[in-house]
């Protein structure tokens, strides 16, 4: 039987990324390199969501399973180490499809119809029919995600807060319902805020996959140089002999997350005064996307698929380990066991 996953007394954290392809940037500094700094401070399992993919992507599953090889690819890119945490694929741990079902029960509807993206996702996409149990549910599923390790914290973005907060709501109905010898099984989890720089696209607005506007982890330079190229800038600064606002520019925003100080300054001056014409920043941006993605991609051509399978293997495995301790007392609490558990 394998190990459960790397014995330690560090605070546990849980998190995952559905599989919709290749990562870009905002994945990177939205979340994967703040997991990578996280697996030396914490017991960390980190996770491709390929069942919440279904929530959405019912009609046509084709992409799934190779995009998870994708993403477990740019997860070991960006730095993610399964000797130091695990990784593993949602729906190889059985477990993730019995818990949603027993927390489904004490889940109240209303609950569920007030997450702020059950509306937002319907709306955005429209084209696809979202009005399904699966979708409604998805909240509990990703409540399961959560409490199956008992998590104690999950890294999230200011505007994934309100998921957490129902997983703690979800942990504390179940709390009041189910004792195990007195004791509450689901601990609440709390929320570790990652630090989520403004990231635009090569249109301006926010890096999305659905709006066509990304850079990938696996853009080659030559491909990078000519996004940028063609990327927005002030729309103020419509001669090269106008001066231009850095902090009304999409390319200035970049400039700010990647480029070194130095750089900065030098940006902020020529294009504030028109010493520079805007081909000649976004070079320099393209220089500090350059320098922060090849050594992503260098490591991932280190990797084999029968490697990464392999990874994905064991992590699940070490997984399933840690989330039947969890079931266990689960249904020793629910009193659903005839084995005295």
């Amino acid at each position: 039987m394998p190990e459960s996953a790397i014995p330690t007394s560090r605070p546990r954290v849980l998190s995952g990324m559905r599989p919709t392809g290749k990562l870009h940037l905002g994945n990177y500094m939205g979340a994967l390199a703040n997991w990578v700094k996280l697996q030396d401070a914490y017991e960390c399992y980190f996770f491709i969501a390929d069942l919440h993919a279904l929530t959405t992507d019912y009609a046509d599953t084709s992409k799934i399973a190779p995009s998870t090889l994708e993403v477990a690819l740019d997860f070991l890119a960006a730095g993610l180490d399964p000797k130091r945490c695990t990784i593993f694929v949602q729906s190889q741990v059985q477990q993730h499809y019995e818990l949603p079902l027993l927390l489904g029960m004490i889940t109240p509807l209303g609950w569920l119809e007030r997450v702020p993206s059950y509306k937002e996702m319907q709306e955005n996409l429209a084209s696809k029919d979202l009005t399904t149990y699966g979708f409604l549910g998805y909240p509990v599923l990703m409540a399961s995600d959560i409490l199956l390790y008992q998590a104690d914290f999950v890294p999230v973005g200011q505007d994934q807060t309100a998921h957490v907060e129902l997983t703690r709501e979800v942990a504390r109905r179940f709390n009041q319902f189910y004792k195990l010898e007195g004791a509450e099984v689901l601990p609440e989890p709390k929320v570790l805020l990652a630090p989520s720089p403004k990231l635009p696209g090569t249109d301006g607005r926010k890096m999305s996959k659905s709006y066509g506007n990304t850079i990938q982890l696996t853009d080659p330079e030559p491909v990078v140089r000519q996004k940028l190229k063609t990327m927005v800038t002030d729309p103020a600064r419509i001669r090269r002999s106008d001066a231009g606002d850095p902090d009304k520019c999409p390319v200035g925003d970049l400039h700010k997350v990647f480029s070194t100080p130095e750089t900065l300054a030098k940006m902020y001056d020529g294009c504030r005064s028109a010493g520079i014409g805007c081909i000649e920043c976004k070079g320099w941006a393209a220089d500090a996307l350059v320098q922060i993605l090849q050594p992503i991609q260098e490591r991932r051509a280190g990797f084999t698929l029968p490697q990464v399978k392999e990874i994905l293997e064991d992590g699940s495995s070490r997984a399933r380990v840690r989330a039947g301790q969890t079931m266990e007392q689960v249904r020793a609490a629910m009193q659903m066991s005839l084995r005295g558990e």
